[in-house]
């Protein structure tokens, strides 16, 4: 049968140069980096290489790199620690975060009692600038915003110096998960005005289970996880290694490689678009509402005209034909709830259709396409 993968949204293939970089690691430096010996020096100085590796690339110091399990301890530690040590008191965001952040903010405001407000979002998801203002003048409370750089549903863009210049116009801290971003943009963090990220390394064809937090240099922030001073004392544990060093090769191939990468991914989704337009009538883009300059170039999520009953079985015809997509994020499909993303801003007849997110990577083929088209055209027309 064939297998095609079109969820790279969710994660991705790791490259055969990391793989090949981490068992190395595994196999010549296996002390303890918290150790002052040979062994543990070698393995420190592969993390503190690491570190000047990502930071180099992004334009940031090295001490403003915290390495983490992903982008979920990420946005954690920023967003408790915010409101914990920092003195926020209001937190803005918005309906389609991933659920690192709501769900994080929920427990915020039951915990410490945490003002949040939302900014509105037009009928295509994307975030009301004008909005942001507002609420930012509306109230003199330290305030943090978290808006994430590209949505992982729908792929739009927020403009994100515009929307950092207005937090820093407003004295507000700025968080921003970009885990859908970084390995996939050319963005220099020194001349956005964010205070914090979080980024995954899978989400670029490296490892599961390593991160990075970027904590802009003298923001107060406190660790999450307590015990060792490792990190700087911001993440307590003892570093994996070869995690890392997975991470940093990943990284560097994913900005040698940009361009050309860049432009044959858009090219496979401009033809998914058109192949979608051509064979199914009636299949709608939900997000970027035909606007594909305003949305990433790595996946797009399309409402399908399906009966509400035939729709159940899509997703299980189409791992029958060995495809893989996503009904939502990766991170909720062991809830039967439908995409919190596209209850924000879909009409009601709009969320009785199936609607899929395909993810493309370098690894795809317009071939692959093609034969999604044809079971998704088959499928519909039964």
């Amino acid at each position: 049968m064939k297998q095609v993968y079109f969820d790279n949204a969710a994660t991705t293939q790791i490259r055969e140069e990391v793989v090949n970089r981490m068992a190395e690691v595994m196999k010549n430096v296996y002390g303890n980096p918290s150790s002052t010996h040979a062994f543990g020096r070698s393995a420190k100085t592969l993390i503190e290489q690491a570190r000047k590796t990502v930071a180099k690339i992004l334009n940031v110091a090295p001490s403003e790199i915290i390495f983490t399990s992903g982008g979920t301890e990420a946005d954690n530690l920023v967003l408790n620690s915010a409101v914990r040590d920092l003195g926020v008191k209001r937190i803005i965001t918005s309906k389609i975060e991933h659920h690192a952040v709501l769900y994080t903010l929920n427990k915020l405001h039951e915990v410490f009692d945490t003002k949040f407000d939302y900014v509105n979002l037009d009928d295509c998801g994307r975030v009301d600038l004008n909005h942001l203002e507002e609420l930012l003048s509306s109230s003199d409370e330290k305030t943090l915003v978290s808006l994430m750089h590209v949505n992982n549903e729908v792929g739009n863009l927020l403009d994100i110096k515009k929307a950092g210049g207005i937090c820093k116009a407003h004295n507000a801290l700025f968080h921003s998960d970009m885990v859908q971003s970084i390995g996939h943009y050319d963005l220099d963090l020194s001349e956005i005005p964010v205070d914090f990220t979080a980024v995954s390394a899978h989400k670029f064809h490296g490892p599961k289970g390593v991160g990075f937090a970027y904590i802009r240099k003298n923001s107060g922030l406190q660790p999450l996880i307590f015990g060792g001073e490792q990190e700087r004392g911001f993440r307590a544990g003892t570093e994996s290694v070869h995690n890392i060093v997975g991470l940093e090769e990943a990284l560097k191939l994913a900005y040698e490689h940009l361009d050309e990468e860049q432009e044959y991914i858009s090219s496979l989704k401009t033809y998914f678009i058109e192949q979608l337009k051509k064979e199914i009538p009636g299949a709608k883009f939900n997000g970027e509402c035909d606007d594909f300059e305003n949305s990433t170039y790595t996946l797009i999520n399309v409402c399908l005209p399906v009966s509400p009953e035939k729709s159940l079985m899509l997703l299980f015809q189409l791992d029958l034909n060995g495809i893989a997509c996503s009904k939502g994020s990766a991170c909720q499909s062991g809830s039967d709830k439908g995409s919190h993303v596209l209850s924000a801003f879909l009409s009601e007849e709009d969320l009785k259709k199936p609607s899929l997110r395909f993810s493309f990577s370098m690894y795809n083929t317009k071939e692959e396409v093609d034969y999604v088209v044809k079971v998704l055209k088959e499928f519909i027309e039964q």
